[in-house]
């Protein structure tokens, strides 16, 4: 169902504050079916976008033509008279502000003037230009700030002084600024449209280019926006917590007079705020007792459901179906999704876009090492001021790891002696002729007995001949070589139903139960080659009850639509989408017609998309691509087909389930580990958070925008260095320094490691090689839990209750083991890069003659 972004949905009834606040898990029943408003995103179509669409088609099908010897990486934007007159100006300036150096022209402060008030006269005295008096603040407003400054850590900040710190002239800030605030635009209107999470600090600032909030006044003390979060409103929508994300968390129409008790009293100012007492959220959530696949199935809600151009559509009923009258639930049809994409290709092409975002890369690198020289011991002496807490006791999630290798090799060869003595005489599997063949009878086929066995007999492990080899890191799935005993141990859906991959999963649930500050996210996989796949796996997952408080699933889907159709499962790409998605729908519109699915998917973080990523694509995502339907061809999707059709359907999906009051999901995809660049443009537009990045080292306009929008990646240099990357190589120490959301994951354990704790193993050979303190560490495991899907009430304990608040207010040291000093720094600096950009469009604006209140 495509509609415009620019139309407002309907509302068909709001949904009670009460029914909200029900719990899934809890086994209440669902409030009734009602479609409410949904916010609409703020990015409107420009003349800018045309231009920028045009402009990256052009270079897009440049990557793909056989006669384009390389891409053209740069488009002319100067002329030659008008650079040489830019530069003229810059010099005639530049001799200007030489010859009135001594000259003041700002205001004489008082002798008597405060902190904040040489705060405030430092910030204008080089740019002469002040704000109105309406900025102007009460005293006593001035001495509770000033009461907050005396809390912030004492440590030695880094400020550059001067009109301007961009280091670029005016003009190449202004056009950098306009195209990156337009970047940041399109991802919030798509992760607006799915319901997954964009920064909020972020999303103020984009606010403030419209007029609609003055961030740089609060960012020095004025206080015009109160709003209040109800953390039990409050969620990630990850999981079994059924809660809805608040729709704008800087509304500012809230006030305190409405607060109620337990509520999270959230200023807009960059540090402090009300906090909840920690009484009650002991760093360990309490533990689940009772089956937690046991639920009350809420009411069906009779919708009719069908696939139109590749994106399930939702009816009220099937007279509405007839009728054309769809829930109006939007999300961006191909169409427009293909002209976003068009746009962010033509920015990370043009060149002057590449240097600055390069610039502004090295001066946080340089800048962040800066700090630790200056405040390394400060850092470390922070934390030993806190009471049992190091890294070893704060948590930690490995939040991408595959279920079919998240045992080490050891684990699994133990495992399989033990099931050969004790099960031998199991019935497993049948052989080509369909007779049943016990477990022993497998292995006698095989000329093998337990005591042949050995770590290097199940040759599992990477090695030095699976570098860039793909295809022979898949064969060591196959433990001794033999597909047959991955699909005895290894697999959900077999002659045993899984029975034996449940037990061997359910040790490594228990190791990280013994850790108890070691989680997992385990990737379970669905195909899309039958539509009874969610069934069965739902039903292993039940049967064998499947659960940990330390654990969380992940549903991949492989991309190998190009297999199902050669060997006839699927006749087009659209029996792929049907096979994947129509479950999901049809349990959500009536969960009875498939009970043990809608049990699991509480437990269900999101969805990922996995393959060989260096394949090479055949086929480019165009306005001309032929709908799922008629996608009947032999060759395999590109990668941004497959991304936005499962986007498209998830869209859909979260609001149907939202307002059905259960659970939703987010995009987590695989992305940038080998490949085309842009594989990270789709990422980048739909995921909340991807898995690997590493091409994202060789496009710096992408990865500033990362790290603008706090996308979260999970790297596994031990994986990247058996595949892809050698170890020294790795941009994960970089991306850290630059600021970028990083956290660190296994992978493959599998494949790839020795230990027992295969996450503790990834974190210590990182610490040894780029030699991270306990403080990064810290800070990336901390960032482990905000990427994870976990709770928000498992996360509220984990990192503290007021882990949403911004700045050092969501930080609670005594958990999380990061000092206060880091978080500042880290948030001054994403502060200070948003004003950057921010100032430079607002004054573009300016000087194009929009309307616009100075903010600056």
């Amino acid at each position: 169902m495509a509609t415009s972004m620019d139309q407002e949905p309907k509302n068909n009834g709001e949904v009670s504050e009460a029914h909200k606040k029900r719990p899934v898990e809890n086994g209440s029943l669902s409030p009734p079916f009602s479609p409410s408003r949904t916010k609409l995103p703020r990015h409107r179509p420009s003349d800018l976008d045309e231009e920028l669409s045009k402009a990256g088609e052009s270079l897009h099908y440049s990557m793909w033509s056989d006669e384009a010897v390389q891409v053209k990486f740069e488009l002319p934007r100067y002329p030659i008279q008008e650079k040489e007159s830019r530069e003229y100006f810059e010099r005639q300036l530049s001799m200007r502000h030489l010859g009135k150096q001594g000259q003041s022209t700002t205001p004489v402060q008082p002798i008597n003037s405060t902190p904040l008030d040489r705060q405030y006269h430092s910030k204008h005295r080089l740019s002469g230009v002040y704000p109105k008096a309406e900025y102007i603040l009460p005293s006593q407003v001035i001495s509770e700030l000033e009461e907050e400054l005396e809390l912030l850590p004492d440590f030695q900040r880094i400020n550059v002084s001067g009109e301007d710190s961009s280091g670029v002239p005016f003009k190449d800030l202004q056009a950098a600024s306009k195209m990156l605030v337009l970047a940041l635009m399109i991802r919030e209107k798509y992760m607006a449209l799915s319901k997954q999470t964009f920064p909020r600090l972020t999303t103020r600032f984009l606010e403030s280019l419209e007029g609609e909030g003055d961030f740089d006044a609060l960012k020095f003390g004025q206080i015009k926006n109160t709003s209040i979060i109800d953390p039990d409103k409050f969620t990630e929508s990850r999981g079994s917590t059924q809660v809805d994300k608040l729709e704008d968390h800087s509304d500012g129409n809230s006030s305190s007079e409405n607060s109620d008790e337990g509520q999270i009293i959230v200023n807009s100012g960059p540090y402090y705020e009300l906090k909840q007492t920690q009484t009650d959220h002991p760093i360990h959530p309490p533990p689940t007792y009772g089956d937690p696949f046991k639920v009350e199935l809420p009411p069906p809600a009779h919708c009719f459901l069908r696939f139109e151009k590749g994106v399930m559509v939702v009816y009220s009923s099937e007279k509405a179906a007839e009728e054309n009258k769809p829930f109006d639930w939007p999300h961006p049809n191909l169409e427009e999704f293909i002209k976003d994409q068009n746009i962010l290709f033509a920015m990370i092409s043009d060149g002057p876009l590449k240097s600055f975002s390069y610039r502004r890369l090295s001066y946080l690198a340089n800048k962040f090492q800066l700090h630790v020289l200056l405040n390394e011991l400060k850092e470390s002496a922070a934390q030993k001021e806190v009471p049992h807490r190091d890294f070893y006791n704060v948590h930690k999630v490995d939040t991408h790891v595959h279920a079919s290798s998240g045992m080490n090799q050891k684990h699994l060869l133990r495992f399989i002696k033990k099931t050969m003595k004790t099960n031998k005489d199991d019935v497993v599997c049948k052989n080509e002729s369909g007779e049943c063949m016990t477990l022993a009878q497998v292995f006698k086929s095989m000329n093998l007995t337990p005591y042949d066995l050995s770590v290097d007999m199940l040759d599992v492990h990477a090695d030095r001949n699976t570098f860039h080899r793909f295809d022979k890191f898949n064969a060591k799935y196959n433990p001794v070589g033999e597909s047959r005993l991955r699909e005895v141990f290894m697999k959900t859906d077999n002659h045993i139903n899984g029975l034996y991959f449940a037990k061997v999963i359910k040790e490594v649930m228990e190791d990280l139960e013994e850790s108890k500050y070691q989680n997992a996210e385990l990737r379970l996989s669905i195909y899309g080659r039958s539509i009874d796949e969610w069934d069965k796996l739902a039903k292993w997952a039940t049967t064998h009850m499947m659960y940990s408080d330390n654990v969380r699933w992940m549903i991949q889907m492989p991309r190998l639509y190009d297999v199902y159709h050669a060997n006839k499962l699927c006749s087009s790409f659209q029996d792929f989408l049907t096979n994947t998605f129509q479950p999901l729908f049809e349990v959500t519109n009536d969960p009875s017609s498939h009970p043990e699915l809608h049990a699991f998917l509480n437990h269900i973080s999101g969805f990922d998309s996995v393959d060989d990523e260096s394949k090479p694509e055949h086929l480019m995502l165009d306005k001309d691509s032929p709908l799922p339907a008629d996608w009947t061809l032999p060759h395999n999707p590109p990668y941004s087909y497959y991304l936005y059709y499962m986007y498209a359907n998830m869209v859909v999906l979260n609001n149907f389930r939202r307002q059905r009051g259960l659970c939703q999901f987010v995009l987590r995809p695989h992305c940038g580990e080998a490949g085309n660049v842009t594989h990270l443009v789709s990422g980048f537009m739909l995921a909340e958070s991807i898995a690997h990045g590493l091409v994202l080292r060789k496009v710096p306009v992408l990865q500033y925008l990362f790290y603008l929008s706090q996308i979260g990646i999970a790297m596994s240099p031990l994986s990247n260095n058996s595949l892809f990357l050698n170890y020294h190589r790795n941009p994960l120490p970089e991306y850290f320094n630059r600021g970028l959301n990083v956290s660190l994951s296994t992978d493959d354990p599998l494949q790839f490691h020795f230990t027992k704790e295969p996450l503790m193993e990834e974190y210590s050979i990182a610490a040894q090689v780029w030699k991270f303190s306990t403080c990064d560490m810290c800070e990336i495991a901390r960032n482990s839990v905000l990427q994870s899907g976990f709770p928000h009430e498992v996360k509220k304990h984990w990192l503290g209750p007021n882990y949403l608040s911004e700045g050092i207010s969501g930080n609670d040291v005594s958990r999380t083991n990061v000092p206060d000093i880091r978080v500042v720094y880290r948030y001054d600096t994403l502060v200070e890069e948003l004003r950057c950009i921010c100032r430079g469009a607002k004054e573009l604006d300016n000087t194009e003659g929009k309307p616009a209140k100075t903010l600056w």
